[in-house]
């Protein structure tokens, strides 16, 4: 994913003349919580010199756990990646520039689902249309990390249940524009379409 290649020995290579590799246009980096999605992720963009990532979790005033969540991620980052805090990913899509990391399209529904009244009823069909177009239309380079939450139990309410539904839904669209999909688990990486 780095762009690393073997040579003969006693070979001579100048650094800094390597082209970032080629990587597919579009991945999904799917798994469980705390699986190593997201350091699959960036690993997969690590040699690029300028990677937008864009974090769709937010902020949570007073909850510690989550802050150090946060500041996990960052420190992980090569200081030349810029972080883009922001559900509104549709026009990042649209956008020219250096590719894009997603991290993650179960916190973009989350948020999307709230917007759109789904708990009580609304309709979130939509606005995951949009985001699957922007997904088949991008000229960027785009790897998006997400939940797979439909090999656990069955939640025990509605609301979760309903997540976990549209959730599936959402994933088996993106994953349908993706020329990649990946499933880590346990740090493990199963590809499950490569090209």
């Amino acid at each position: 994913a780095a762009g690393a290649r073997a040579v003969a020995d006693g070979a001579s290579l100048r650094a800094g003349d390597a082209e970032p590799p080629a990587v597919p246009p579009r991945t999904l980096v799917l798994g469980g919580t705390s699986a190593g999605k997201s350091v699959e992720a960036e690993r997969r963009l690590s040699a690029f010199p300028e990677v937008e990532y864009v974090a769709t979790g937010g902020a949570r005033d007073g909850d510690a756990e989550w802050a150090r969540r946060v500041l996990d991620h960052r420190e992980r980052r090569p200081p030349s990646w810029r972080t883009t805090e922001s559900c509104d990913l549709v026009p990042l899509l649209a956008a020219d520039g250096p590719p894009l990391l997603v991290d993650c399209l179960s916190l973009w529904l989350a948020d999307a689902m709230d917007a759109a009244g789904s708990w009580d009823g609304g309709e979130v069909g939509p606005r995951t249309a949009e985001l699957v177009e922007a997904f088949r239309t991008t000229r960027r380079t785009v790897v998006a990390v997400s939940n797979e939450v439909g090999s656990g139990v069955v939640p025990a309410t509605r609301s979760g249940r309903l997540f976990r539904d549209e959730l599936g839904r959402l994933n088996a669209a993106v994953a349908g524009e993706c020329e990649q999909v990946l499933l880590v688990v346990a740090g493990q990486v199963v590809p499950l379409r490569e090209g």
